[in-house]
């Protein structure tokens, strides 16, 4: 089933995005983890995609497996990175072969060691570019990233803005955010994008705070600001992790209720592939 569907319903939809494992324990981790969230029936969850063939390979054999085994709609990741056409169109045949209506096509970021995207010979340099490519010929459900807090590489909001209005014209059926902590951020965003002209649905993009080191690398790469009154408390945890884990769980909980208040359409958790602090929220969103 198509994703845009399931967001017009009005009922807000729960998402998980996964990235493919890197060996066998890896991946019983993340099918305990799909099996763990299940029970919250999510609208759809995600696989990323890699630069490198084999987690290209891996990410669609994901999105099947995870399909055919749980009967939880799926959404692949595709990127420009590393693919010419020829290559892009051989994953899209294999994904329409298995059946898969969900999209999220993306110009991807910079391969390991390397730190600003190179166009592919032969492939594209632009996310919109990719989306008109699958428009031409496929029919998939297509979602779309932005970023309520600027893309890093753009020079402003309002540039930004436009670079996304430009991938919504190009065939885009919805958004989802990049993570972030302050919920003004996501609203301001929200309310810029629709005078824009951007009438799509945008989900928000969550995830709670574990590690306190990770989620500032995590923020250092995409843009997003920790609060001030969060960033104390997290400091203040003095390496803790039981309580860093607390402050992170609680703060998300509180984000995702008024979110859900505010008339976000739903919320799409950022899991790394495990599932207790995404069950946490989860119960206690449930009424």
């Amino acid at each position: 089933m198509k994703i845009i569907d399931k967001l017009k319903t009005g009922a807000p939809a729960f998402s998980f995005e996964f990235f493919p494992p890197k060996n066998e324990e890896g991946m019983n981790t993340l099918f305990e983890t799909v099996a763990r969230l299940k029970q919250y029936e999510p609208a759809y969850v995600s696989v990323t995609y890699g630069a490198g063939g084999s987690t290209r390979r891996l990410t669609v054999e994901l999105v099947r497996r995870i399909k055919a085994e749980t009967g939880i709609d799926t959404m692949a990741h595709l990127t420009c990175v590393g693919a010419d056409q020829a290559e892009l169109r051989s994953v899209l045949d294999q994904l329409q072969e298995a059946r898969i209506d969900n999209l999220l096509p993306l110009r991807g970021d910079p391969p390991k060691g390397e730190t600003t995207f190179a166009q592919h010979e032969g492939g594209f340099g632009y996310a919109s570019e990719l989306i008109e490519f699958i428009r031409k010929d496929y029919d998939f459900c297509l979602g779309g990233a932005c970023y309520p807090e600027k893309h890093p590489e753009a020079e402003s909001m309002g540039a930004d803005l436009a670079n996304l209005k430009h991938k919504v014209d190009a065939g885009l059926d919805f958004l989802v955010t990049q993570l972030f902590f302050n919920n003004d951020d996501y609203f301001e965003f929200v309310r810029c994008a629709r005078e824009l002209g951007i009438e799509q649905k945008i989900v928000a993009g969550i995830m709670p705070v574990t590690n306190y080191n990770q989620i500032k690398r995590f923020t250092a790469m995409c843009g997003a600001e920790l609060p001030e009154r969060l960033r104390v408390r997290l400091e203040e945890a003095d390496g803790d992790s039981e309580r860093i884990r607390a402050i992170g769980v609680a703060h998300a909980i509180e984000q995702c209720r008024d979110l859900l208040n505010r008339g976000a359409p739903g919320i799409h958790f950022y899991t790394l592939n495990r599932s207790p602090a995404t069950v946490q929220i989860l119960e206690a969103l449930r009424p």
